[in-house]
């Protein structure tokens, strides 16, 4: 987490489809026309609500930590949780808040600070102005999709003004891997030429296949070589089948532990988010079986102990500690997707029994993201488009 330096109805076929297409996902059909956006109201989802109150101001910035400080992360997140939500009063109003902190007043000019709060002299605003790639992904992402299932055309240009500078500014060539997302445009070169460090959980596959899929024609080429050195990243990242918070890229040996960062190799706060993004993968997608065969034994060691682990080796796979229920909420969508059927159902009930504390803003939002998969929210296509009941399909 922590970050260095109005549409038509559609018709009957189409409908049709897409009914079933939600019954597949595990939604119940859908009698007649598709509900209008304003069928379900924001308030619909309680859960969403409860963060929003506890997290987001009126303004609509996302309180993420005791010292009362807002990560680019937190903002693209709750912009993904009003658009599942149907949320569209919340949706504006954070947006507009990250918009005008974060981006100096425009989002097409300058990526999201990723960090803002008070500063040395007691006024507000960006304490760290370089930008984590993984928020400006979810964000771009949020964009397009709601710009899509809203039809509002401001939304979508935006989205795509942002991926195009997360290409042009979060991005490098490496050697031996192609084009690959850096976590952020400062900070992650550790030898010129020769290593860079990397966030495997920055790289959710159906959010970049969404933002690869709208993209001018003439950057396609550096998108797929992004998606595929992706997927290259989350799988050669975990040899062991345990993902780092971070690893090392070195242009003469491949990946490489991460033994001289902070967590030390290890899979903690950072990496249950792969395989929660990896959990949510459509099973048409190309990186789906790959990535349910990789992290296979994360499963395997869930379903032993019982219990979510809250760090792990990823060298050596020893497990310390246990993760609260956030973490469990995260690896329901993987193990669900891997048909664990009782590990499955014995992280449900540790959910159920460990819910975060009510300011544990991380916490509760792994829990809606696992949580809201479970209820069936939301689903991603293979195309990484948002599946959600209200919305009519494209």
């Amino acid at each position: 987490m922590l970050k260095t330096g109005a549409r038509s109805h559609p018709s009957r076929r189409v409908l049709l489809q897409h009914t079933l297409l939600l019954s597949a996902l595990g939604w119940p059909a859908l009698a007649g026309a598709s509900p209008k956006p304003s069928a379900q109201r924001a308030g619909a989802w309680a859960d969403w609500d409860t963060f929003a109150q506890r997290f987001l101001q009126p303004d609509g910035r996302v309180l993420a930590n005791a010292q009362g400080q807002t990560h680019s992360e937190a903002q693209s997140y709750a912009l993904m949780f009003a658009l599942i939500a149907n949320d569209r009063p919340r949706f504006k109003s954070i947006l507009r808040w990250t918009e005008d902190n974060l981006c100096a007043g425009d989002v097409t000019t300058r990526l999201p600070a990723w960090l803002w709060g008070q500063q040395d002299d007691g006024q507000w605003g960006v304490l760290d102005s370089n930008a984590a790639s993984d928020a400006d992904v979810w964000i771009a992402y949020a964009l397009i999709e709601a710009g899509r299932l809203w039809n509002v055309r401001r939304y979508r240009a935006l989205g795509r003004s942002l991926a195009q500078r997360i290409l042009a500014e979060e991005t490098a060539d490496l050697p031996g891997l192609g084009h690959t997302l850096l976590p952020g445009p400062v900070g992650f070169v550790v030898e010129a030429g020769q290593r860079w460090r990397l966030n495997p959980s920055y790289l959710p596959l159906q959010a970049l296949r969404r933002l690869a899929a709208v993209a001018p024609a003439q950057t396609a080429a550096q998108w797929q070589s992004l998606l595929h050195s992706s997927q290259r990243v989350l799988i050669e990242s975990a040899p062991r089948g345990f993902a780092p918070d971070w690893v090392l890229y070195a242009a003469d040996q491949g990946f490489v532990p991460d033994h001289q960062g902070e967590q030390q190799a290890l899979g903690a706060y950072n990496a249950i988010r792969v395989y929660l993004w990896a959990g949510m993968l459509a099973p048409q997608d190309p990186a789906h079986a790959p990535l349910l065969q990789a992290l296979a034994p994360m499963v395997e060691r869930v379903a032993a102990l019982g219990y979510p682990p809250e760090m792990v080796d990823s060298v050596t796979g020893v497990v310390q500690g246990a993760g609260g229920g956030g973490f469990a909420a995260a690896l329901l969508p993987l193990l669900q997707a891997a048909q664990a059927t009782q590990a499955l159902a014995a992280q449900q009930q540790y959910v159920a029994d460990h819910p975060p504390q009510p300011d544990a803003y991380y916490g509760g939002c792994l829990m809606l993201w696992g949580q809201g998969w479970m209820q069936g929210r939301y689903r991603f296509a293979a195309d990484g488009q948002l599946l959600v009941p209200w919305g009519d399909p494209a």
